[in-house]
C-alpha cells in the first residue's frame, strides 16, 4: 500500500506525510498505529482529519456508521471503553477500532485476551503497571556540533548536523579544525584524532552521527525502562497461553536492551576525567596553601648555628648566605613540594591524563605553575571529549540496530493495552461474543450499559436472528413513555456496532446479522419546514430503497411532521424497507394502528412495552420485554391517574374528570 492511495491523500500530502516522518513505511506505520498525535503535528492536518486518515489507512470506508446519531453512540461505547485503558496512547488507539466487515482477526484476539485475563490476573497487574508508561516515541529535534565528512549527500542529517563534501584537493588535515568529525570512506587518518570517528564507505546509519541515536534512547527513557521491565516480567511468568506469546512476539530481538541501557548510563573512565577537571583548580590551590603552611611550620622548628666567622661573611657575601640558608631548609620544601604532586597524581589517577613532574614555579612561598595546570585543564577536557566519542560511537553501533525495533515493540504493545483494555471492559460489563449471522438481530438479556444505572435486562429481536416466530424484517415498538422504547433501540445498536467491532456485547447471549451499514434515524424536534422535510424525505428514501445489507432502527420518524401525513409517509417508507431482503428495520412509534391502516397490510409487526400501573410510591411499573404483536397502551392514563393522586382542590377534579374520559 502507498500513501497516495489512501482516500483523502493526494501526491502533494502524501510527500508532506513522507517527509515528516523520514519515509513511507514509517509514515503508514504511524498511521495505522492510530497515533493521532504525531500525525497532527503535520502541518495543515487537524487532530479530527487525522483521525479520518488513520481510519482510511486501515481500511474503514466510513460506510458503516451511516449517521450522525450512530457516530454518537460507537463514541460513546469507546468513551466506555476507555475507561479501562492502561496505556494513554490506547484510547488514540481505540478510535481506529470502527465496524469492519471481517473482524475474524479481531475476534481471535479478544477472546485470546480474555482468557489471558482470566488465567493471569496477577501478573496482568503487573504487566498493566509497565503498559501504563508504554506511549509513542519521541523523535529528537536538536542539532549537534559535530562534523559529517561524507563523500556522497546524506540529505536525513542535514537538519541535524553540518554534512560536507570535501573537495578533491582536500584531506582529512583540513577537517582538524573541528573538535567532532565523523570522517566516511576512503582517505581517512591512520591514527584517529581525538573527538573523530573513522567509518566505511557504507557505514551502519545509527553510526553516523551517534549522538542522535543515543539521545533517542535517553529521551524516551522512561518508555525504554518500561520494555525492559516487560521483558523482565516475561522471563519470570510461566503463562502459557496464545495472548503471552503475543506479548512476546511484540518485545522480540530486545533480550540485550536492559543491559544495553544499563551501559548507556553507567559511569566509567569518563566520568572520573569529569570530576577530576571539576575539582583540579580548587585542587591546585588548597595544595599551594597546604605546601606554605607545612613548610612555615617545619621551619618553625629548625635551628642554624653560625659562627663568628660565618656571621661576618655572610655580611659581607649575601649570595652565600642564602645558599648556606637554602641547604638547610631546602629538604623541607622538596619533600613538601613531592608530596603535593603525588596527590595530584593521585587525583588524576584513571583519568588518562598524567601529572607532570613540576607543578611549581617557586619554591619560597610555593607558586601553582598556571600554565602546567591549563594546559592540564586542556588535556582533560580532550579526554573526556574523546571517552564520550569512543562510548557514544560503541553505544550507538550497539543500541543503533534496537530503535526500530523498540519503536516495534511499544507499537505492539499499545496494541496489546487495547485487547487487554477490550477483555477489562467486556469482564467488568458481563459481556459475551455474538454470533455473526446472515440477517437480522437478537439479543437474550441485553443490558444498555451507557444508562448510568443496572439496566433491566431485555430479551428481543428481528429478522432471521431471532426465534422462529420473531423473525419478521420489519417491526413496530409502541408503548409507554420512558418504558425504555428509546432504550432499546440503542441497545440494538450498541450490539450491532460492538458485534461488527468484533468486540462482545453486553447480553446473554447475541446474534447479529452481517450489514453493511447501520443506521439510527433519532427522533426529530419540532415540525419541520417545507424544505426540510422535502430534504428529510429524500434522504429517508435513499435509505429504505437501498438494496444493500444494512440495519435501520427509527425513533417516533411521525415527528417530521403532523401526526396524519406522518403515518402514512412511514407506511409508504416501511414498505419500500420491507421490499430489501437484506434490511432489517425497528421504528419506535406512537403512531401504529394509524401506519398499518395507511400501509393497507394486517401483517405488519407490532411490539409493545407495557406499563402495567403505578407502585405505591406511584412511581411507573414497566416490563421492559417487549410483548410480541402487542399493541402496547401509553402512559398517559396512567399519569393523569398519578396526578389524581398527587394534586389537591380544582386540579385534582379536572384530572379525575379526565381520567374518566380513558
Amino acid at each position: 500500500m502507498v500513501l497516495s492511495a489512501i482516500p483523502g491523500v493526494g501526491e502533494r500530502l502524501a510527500m508532506k506525510i513522507t517527509d515528516h516522518f523520514g519515509s513511507e513505511e514509517k509514515a503508514l506505520s504511524t498511521l495505522r498505529s492510530g497515533d493521532i498525535g504525531q500525525i497532527a503535528e503535520i502541518d495543515g492536518i487537524s487532530p479530527k482529519r487525522a483521525l479520518a486518515l488513520a481510519r482510511s489507512a486501515i481500511g474503514d470506508n466510513g460506510q458503516f456508521l451511516a449517521t450522525k446519531e450512530a457516530e454518537k453512540l460507537h463514541q460513546k461505547l469507546i468513551d466506555n471503553i476507555s475507561i479501562h485503558i492502561a496505556s494513554k496512547a490506547t484510547k488514540n488507539r481505540l478510535q481506529l477500532l470502527t465496524p469492519v466487515i471481517d473482524n475474524t482477526d479481531r475476534v481471535r484476539k479478544v477472546n485470546d485476551a480474555i482468557d489471558f485475563l482470566n488465567k493471569n490476573s496477577d501478573y496482568e497487574q503487573l504487566l498493566r503497571k509497565q503498559l501504563g508508561n508504554i506511549v509513542p516515541t519521541k523523535n529528537t529535534n536538536d542539532r549537534y556540533d559535530r562534523v559529517v565528512v561524507s563523500p556522497y549527500p546524506i540529505d536525513e542529517l542535514k537538519n541535524y548536523c553540518r554534512v560536507l563534501n570535501p573537495a578533491e584537493s582536500e584531506t582529512w588535515k583540513d577537517y582538524t579544525v573541528f573538535s567532532k568529525v565523523t570522517w566516511i570512506g576512503s582517505g581517512a587518518p591512520s591514527e584517529t584524532p581525538d573527538g573523530w570517528i573513522v567509518l566505511g564507505s557504507n557505514p551502519q546509519k545509527e553510526v553516523i552521527l551517534p549522538e542522535k541515536t543515543l539521545d533517542w534512547f535517553t529521551k524516551n527513557l522512561k518508555v525504554i525502562n518500561s520494555l525492559c521491565e516487560v521483558l523482565a516480567l516475561l522471563e519470570s511468568t510461566d503463562s502459557k497461553s496464545k495472548f503471552n506469546d503475543y506479548i512476546k512476539s511484540s518485545v522480540k530481538g530486545l533480550a540485550q536492551l536492559p543491559e544495553l541501557i544499563y551501559s548507556l548510563t553507567a559511569e566509567g573512565d569518563t566520568k572520573k576525567a569529569e570530576d577530576a577537571k571539576d575539582a583540579l583548580w580548587s585542587f591546585v590551590k588548597n595544595l599551594e596553601s597546604e605546601v606554605n603552611e607545612e613548610v612555615e611550620q617545619a621551619m618553625n622548628d629548625a635551628k642554624l648555628a653560625l659562627s663568628g666567622a660565618e656571621l661576618l661573611e655572610a655580611l659581607a657575601d649575601g649570595t652565600g648566605f642564602q645558599r648556606k640558608l637554602k641547604q638547610a631548609t631546602g629538604h623541607v620544601i622538596d619533600s613538601s613540594m613531592h608530596e603535593a604532586t603525588n596527590r595530584l597524581a593521585e587525583l588524576l589517577e584513571g583519568t588518562g591524563v598524567k601529572c607532570p613532574p613540576v607543578i611549581f614555579t617557586s619554591d619560597w612561598p610555593a607558586k601553582i605553575d598556571r600554565q602546567v595546570i591549563d594546559r592540564l585543564d586542556t588535556s582533560l577536557e580532550k579526554k573526556i571529549q574523546a571517552n564520550k566519542s569512543d562510548h557514544i560511537y560503541t553505544m550507538a553501533r550497539k543500541l543503533g540496530p534496537l530503535k526500530d525495533l523498540c519503536e516495534t515493540a511499544v507499537r505492539n504493545l499499545i496494541d496489546c493495552d487495547l485487547w487487554l483494555t477490550i477483555a477489562r471492559w467486556s469482564n467488568d460489563n458481563n459481556c459475551t461474543m455474538p454470533a455473526m449471522v446472515d440477517h437480522g438481530i437478537w439479543v437474550e438479556s441485553g443490558r444498555h450499559i451507557l444508562l448510568g444505572v443496572e439496566a433491566d435486562p431485555v430479551t428481543y429481536g428481528i429478522g432471521n436472528a431471532a426465534p422462529k416466530d420473531d423473525q419478521q424484517s420489519l417491526a413496530l415498538l409502541t408503548g409507554a413513555n420512558s418504558g425504555g422504547k428509546t432504550t432499546l433501540l440503542e441497545l440494538l445498536a450498541h450490539t450491532c456496532i460492538l458485534a461488527h467491532m468484533g468486540l462482545p456485547v453486553p447480553a446473554k447471549r447475541a446474534k447479529v446479522g452481517r450489514v453493511e451499514s447501520m443506521h439510527i434515524l433519532a427522533k426529530a424536534v419540532g415540525t419541520q419546514s417545507a424544505g426540510a422535510l422535502e430534504q428529510t424525505l429524500v434522504d429517508l428514501a435513499q435509505v429504505v430503497s437501498d438494496p444493500t445489507p444494512k440495519l435501520i432502527l427509527a425513533d417516533e420518524l411521525e415527528a417530521i411532521t403532523e401526526p396524519g401525513a406522518g403515518a402514512r409517509i412511514i407506511a409508504g417508507m416501511l414498505l419500500a424497507a420491507r421490499a430489501q431482503k437484506d434490511t432489517s428495520m425497528m421504528l419506535v412509534t406512537h403512531l401504529a394502528p394509524a401506519i398499518v391502516k395507511a400501509s393497507g397490510c394486517n401483517d405488519l409487526r407490532v411490539d409493545g412495552i407495557e406499563a402495567r400501573g403505578l407502585d405505591a410510591n406511584l412511581e411507573l411499573i414497566v416490563d421492559r420485554n417487549p410483548i410480541r404483536n402487542h399493541l402496547a397502551k401509553s402512559t398517559p392514563e396512567l399519569i393523569v391517574k398519578r396526578l389524581v393522586e398527587r394534586s389537591d382542590g380544582g386540579a385534582k377534579t379536572l384530572f379525575s374528570d379526565i381520567l374518566n374520559m380513558f
